[in-house]
């Protein structure tokens, strides 16, 4: 097996060493070249033909994002942003995915070893993840993911047990009021700030949960608002969820649907990742499916693992409705396969086919 040529580009020195030194611990992964800036960047690109990039968003002389913009119209490649953990950053790395860039990563804290272990793990895992994009014209083409890359360490799982309990659908007295649950990882952002932007504001309340960190969230719903006729919010416990509005799980944070004699309340559960992520697409889904029952749409999108597969499974037991965005659309078709491999699946739709029908669940 051919190895994955990467290139780093980053203005620091200890990021470019930092980098460096993890990449070069995998067997499958040879770092052909770094660079400081996007014009030296520009030359050894030419010269070294990398598989895939990773790339800072703030640089001297040509910031990452305009320099994102000239590769995916030139010669696109795979690209990963790595980015500070700041408001500015956040804003700048959402903008990178909407230009084309495959995924991204928060630079560690230098002091903490077990973040600076869990960046490591996570930087391969999407080099790999990356290098079997095809990109053009800053889209990148769906692959199919069935399993975690070789090479990663699979830690241990918790599922949704730890943040709610599983109970029998026919115990529960669920609200009678509609609901839509939409549960996203890599590639979801745009996806989802697609389908927000074409709903009407009549619509049952929306919930979502996309694979965030703190802040991106918070930027994410900001930038999705600003487009869509619906309210979009980031939030917070106790929230009331009612028609014509959308609330995304603040990262780091799993959010929950409770239906109580006022309609549906928010609450956001600082408990274990479920999945290896939090927020976690499954907790949200059981929480729907114990809230709502039968008066639930559940939609898992594009994204790479299982997270939400068994969630949209009971989604469905509990007689919602469940969609998959098909494997055309989907930027990685892992997460919705997975719930399509369990069952958990009522139709398959593009992101135009999930608007339209979307819009037909209203009552």
């Amino acid at each position: 097996m051919d190895s994955i040529k990467v290139m780093i580009i980053d203005d620091s020195a200890v990021t470019r060493k930092l980098l460096t030194d993890i990449l070069s611990k995998s067997p499958r992964i040879e770092v052909v070249g770094t660079a400081l800036d996007p014009y030296i960047a520009a030359d050894k690109i030419n010269k070294l033909r990398p598989d895939v990039l990773t790339l800072d968003v703030e640089m001297p002389r040509m910031d990452g994002l305009t320099f994102l913009k000239k590769l995916m119209a030139q010669a696109p490649l795979p690209v990963i942003m790595v980015s500070s953990f700041t408001d500015r950053g956040a804003k700048a790395t959402l903008r990178a995915l909407e230009y084309g860039a495959v995924d991204f990563l928060l630079k560690p804290s230098y002091q903490d070893s077990a973040s600076m272990d869990e960046f490591a793990d996570a930087l391969v895992e999407k080099i790999i993840m990356a290098s079997r994009f095809r990109v053009k014209r800053g889209i990148a083409s769906q692959i199919v993911f069935d399993e975690k890359p070789a090479g990663i360490p699979i830690d241990r799982k918790f599922t949704a047990d730890i943040i709610i309990p599983k109970k029998d659908p026919l115990e529960i007295k669920v609200s009678s009021e509609k609901v839509i649950a939409i549960g996203a990882s890599t590639g979801g952002t745009e996806v989802i700030d697609q389908i927000l932007a074409n709903l009407p504001d009549t619509l049952p309340g929306i919930v979502i949960t996309q694979h965030m960190p703190e802040k991106f969230t918070t930027a994410f719903a900001s930038r999705v608002n600003e487009k869509s006729a619906i309210t979009v919010r980031e939030a917070k416990d106790g929230d009331r969820l009612y028609r014509g509005m959308a609330f995304i799980a603040p990262g780091g944070k799993h959010m929950l649907l409770r239906a109580d004699s006022s309609g549906y309340r928010i609450e956001i559960n600082d408990g274990p990742p479920v999945n290896r992520h939090k927020p976690s697409v499954d907790v949200l889904f059981r929480s729907v499916s114990l809230a709502a029952g039968t008066a639930a749409l559940g939609i898992i999108c594009t994204g790479m693992g299982d997270d939400g597969a068994v969630g949209l499974l009971e989604m469905k037991q509990a007689g919602g409705v469940t969609m998959a965005q098909d494997e055309e659309s989907s930027v990685i078709y892992g997460m919705p396969n997975e719930a399509k491999k369990r069952g958990a699946v009522d139709m398959e739709r593009n992101v135009q086919g999930i608007i339209e029908y979307i819009k037909t669940f209203n009552g």
